[in-house]
């Protein structure tokens, strides 16, 4: 079993405190790393070395900044296999599914350090009265970035891309149920002696990570309750946070809508990474006209997905992450079903090993149920039937969340109206579409902080302005 280590200043080292954690194959419940609890002395000693390089980083040209992450982004690319079938020991997601999201962000990370050549990091302003300005835009600095255990990869890419380009030196904290695949995703790296730092760990790690005097920013991925206390932390420090918290994503499907070709969309975005995604579908609001139609198809869809191991040909749906998030992910179900839903497939933790559940179906739904309300993170289809399309979009827009929306609809004024359900992004007739201009903050509970396109440099730099008077005559 491999034992893993902190990355500080390009040095892996070995953890300041004595105390380790297991990492557990979901589909086989056996251990399959030891890797450190965390502890202060780890995150001080990785900050210090952010702190030391992050003069000499932002010093470089952001030609040569985005030339040294292309260049990463071109040594994981040849490692996708390897980082995916990690992704798979350690939390279960189908090795295709992991290679899919870890390519992707591949290219974004690539695609998002090249936006950093053109992005106004200096701009020269005559002004009217014969004077100059200049806008600066600096770096903040050290930032932590702390990821969640469902897109390992994907999502440490993701937010380094823009920290880094911008000229800032990072300190990354994965969850402690997915260590492996960042560890030698960070094994890969090859910039300068501190720019980037990984400690390993838990809350013990995680907490003084956030609260640490030295860190400008916390990007932060995971639960409400754990990005509340970062952004009271950071607020108190008058440091900057961008929070990505969790969703209850709704779905509307319009009377005008093909039900089949609604519940395959949907069936994919319910339960694809066995559910666990924080814009998975997990509130669905269908017109009546069609609804039978519709859960016929949805459960038909969801007893077509292969569950299993997710290294085995053919497998679809993986395992939960761990026995934790079944229980949560069951309580929902049997909490609906005391509650009146009927299971139209689905429902029942199966025997044998792994922390498998099946792809679910509830009817007969409603706001009084733990499913819809909130966050369940698993492959649970909630169905609730509306009567009409302005009930849909009333019903999807009372959540205390607000990170996506899907609608699907052929009517152009329905469409249009669409844009009032409260999220950061909404998906017409589709489902995690969109280029790389986009861009979001979450709303309500879902989180804060900007993101996207240029929205993320503004979230990684400081804007100054140098204002000179006009020369004398």
């Amino acid at each position: 079993m491999k034992t893993l280590k902190n990355l500080i200043g390009n040095t892996w080292e070995e953890p300041r405190g004595t105390e380790y954690l297991e990492a557990v194959d979901p589909a086989t419940e056996e251990a399959v790393a030891r890797f450190p609890a965390g502890s202060t002395d780890d995150v001080d000693r990785a900050v210090e070395a952010a702190d030391r390089a992050q003069p000499g980083w932002s010093a470089l040209p952001v030609t040569e900044r985005v030339a040294l992450i292309s260049a990463w982004a071109d040594t994981v690319a040849g490692h996708t296999d390897e980082l995916a079938e990690l992704e798979c020991r350690e939390m279960g997601k189908p090795v295709g599914t992991a290679r899919t999201f870890i390519d992707g962000a591949v290219a974004g990370l690539g695609g998002v350090a090249a936006e950093a050549l053109g992005y106004p990091f200096e701009q020269d302003i005559e002004r009217a009265d014969g004077g100059h300005t200049r806008i600066l835009r600096h770096p903040l600095g050290v930032a932590a970035v702390i990821t969640p255990w469902n897109f390992p990869v994907a999502m440490v890419l993701s937010a380094l891309g823009p920290l880094l380009a911008a000229g800032n030196t990072v300190v990354v904290k994965p969850s402690e149920r997915s260590p492996l695949s960042t560890a030698r995703l960070f094994e890969l790296l090859d910039l300068p002696p501190g720019v980037v730092n990984l400690v390993l760990g838990d809350s013990r790690a995680g907490a003084p990570l956030a609260e640490h005097e030295t860190v400008q920013l916390v990007h932060f991925t995971g639960s409400v309750g754990v990005g509340r206390t970062i952004g009271a932390n950071a607020g108190r420090q008058l440091h900057r946070t961008v929070l990505e918290l969790g969703g209850k994503d709704p779905v509307v499907i319009d009377a005008d809508s093909d039900p089949k070709t609604a519940a395959e969309a949907v069936a994919f975005g319910a339960f694809v990474n066995t559910g666990q995604i924080c814009t998975s579908m997990e509130r669905i609001y269908v017109h009546r006209e069609i609804a039978e139609e519709f859960v016929d198809a949805l459960a038909t869809a969801a007893r077509g997905f292969t569950v299993g191991d997710g290294r085995q040909e053919g497998t679809v749906l993986g395992p939960l992450v761990d026995g934790r998030q079944r229980e949560l992910v069951h309580r929902h179900v049997t909490d609906a079903v005391d509650r009146g839903a009927g299971v139209r497939t689905g429902g029942a933790v199966p025997d044998g090993q792994g922390f498998f559940y099946p792809p679910t179906v509830l009817t007969d739904v409603d706001e009084s149920m733990l499913v819809m309300t909130e966050e369940t993170f698993g492959p649970i289809a909630p169905v609730a039937v509306v009567d009409s399309f302005e009930e849909g979009l009333e019903r999807a827009s009372r959540s205390r969340f607000g990170l996506a929306a899907t609608v699907f609809t052929h009517d152009p004024g329905h469409a249009a109206a669409a844009a009032r359900i409260p999220a950061g992004v909404t998906w017409i007739n589709e489902w995690q579409g969109g280029g790389p201009e986009r861009l979001y903050e979450p709303a309500r509970d879902s989180g804060m902080g900007a993101t996207g396109a240029h929205a993320a440099y503004d979230a990684a730099t400081r804007p100054a302005s140098v204002h000179a008077p006009a020369p004398s005559a």
